[in-house]
């Protein structure tokens, strides 16, 4: 037992000492390193946005295929996304204001549903209709000169918080104008 008490008795010592006494001087300043190379860059979001016009008919099985040009870079990795052009309507100026919605859209008719929709691989964007009914008794309102809006997104800019429901957004974060998009008909 009279070791234990030593022993406790020495550690609370050793304690005590440790934390007094007055402060040593300051370290000597390091010297100054060598300048390194800069490192890179910082990832350039190019993302693309065109415009295609397009008539869905029994002859292309309902669907406008829009293969990706030489001059458009789209990787695996990176999000594309389909707008179609809903509506067109008047701002307090009397300037026409383009009315975009993300897709799949689907409306309600009196045949049945009619769904606007797409897939797309890093070479092309399929858009497509589906339906509970005859394609055939469609109105050409719905199938001809339809004007969809294609974004290409670089996985490195889909991180963080985008409105992607928005297309104005989406531009905006790619830094596309409206006069930067690329009108494209399709026959």
């Amino acid at each position: 037992m009279r070791k234990l008490n030593l022993f406790i008795g020495a550690l609370a010592a050793l304690f005590i000492i440790s934390c007094e006494g007055p402060q040593g001087p300051s370290g000597f300043d390091g010297f100054d390193g060598l300048d390194g190379l800069d490192g890179a860059d910082g990832v350039n979001i190019l993302g693309q946005v065109v415009d295609i016009e397009g008539t869905f008919t029994l002859d292309n099985d309902y669907s406008i295929f829009y293969e990706f040009p030489q001059t458009v870079e789209v990787f695996e990795t990176d999000v594309v996304l389909v707008y179609m052009l809903w509506d067109v309507t008047e701002d307090s100026n009397g300037e026409s204001v383009d009315i975009w919605r993300l897709m799949p859209q689907t409306r309600i008719l009196d045949q049945g549903l009619l769904q606007y929709n797409f897939d797309y691989t890093f070479l092309d964007v399929s858009i497509f209709l589906e339906s509970d009914f005859d394609l055939a008794t469609l109105q050409p309102g719905d199938t001809d000169n339809q004007i969809f809006r294609i974004a290409v997104l670089p996985a490195e800019s889909t991180t963080g918080k985008l409105d992607t429901s928005n297309i104005n957004s989406v531009m905006a974060h790619l830094g596309v104008t409206e006069e930067e998009v690329q009108k494209v008909t399709l026959q």
